[in-house]
């Protein structure tokens, strides 16, 4: 696939744009485990996880995933990496984390934040 930096760029401005207006949300549902073990583990609420949000840009993009789930197979899921700097919450280290970060904007401009966790395996960075 041939992603243009450009798409990128407008997609995270589309991301930013419903964050920024709080049209969005972080699953932490029984499915979501990593999400909120990240929660857990760190000292992060939602105003940090929202200024990670906000401060990606193009390079930290990785790759664009086909919705798998029957009946959403239309939609696009994005992803992303970012290091960042979070205390853990049960010691009194900060330690660097690379996140997973996984949208999928739907079409009413509301933004789902379907992984928000460590990554699992590093990332291959797009534009890096």
């Amino acid at each position: 696939m041939n992603i243009d930096k450009k798409d990128i760029e407008q997609y995270l401005f589309e991301i930013k744009e419903a964050v920024g207006k709080d049209r969005y949300r972080i699953s932490r549902n029984s499915k979501r485990k990593d999400n909120v073990d990240l929660f857990l583990d760190y000292v992060i609420d939602e105003a940090r996880a929202k200024e990670i949000i906000l401060s990606l840009t193009a390079k930290d993009f990785s790759e664009i995933l086909q919705n798998e789930h029957r009946g959403f197979e239309h939609e696009r899921l994005y992803v992303f990496g970012k290091d960042v700097t979070l205390l853990e919450r049960s010691g009194n280290e900060e330690k660097t984390v690379s996140l997973y970060i996984k949208f999928n904007k739907l079409e009413n401009c509301f933004v789902i934040v379907i992984s928000f966790h460590k990554q699992k395996y590093p990332l291959t960075y797009y534009f890096k």
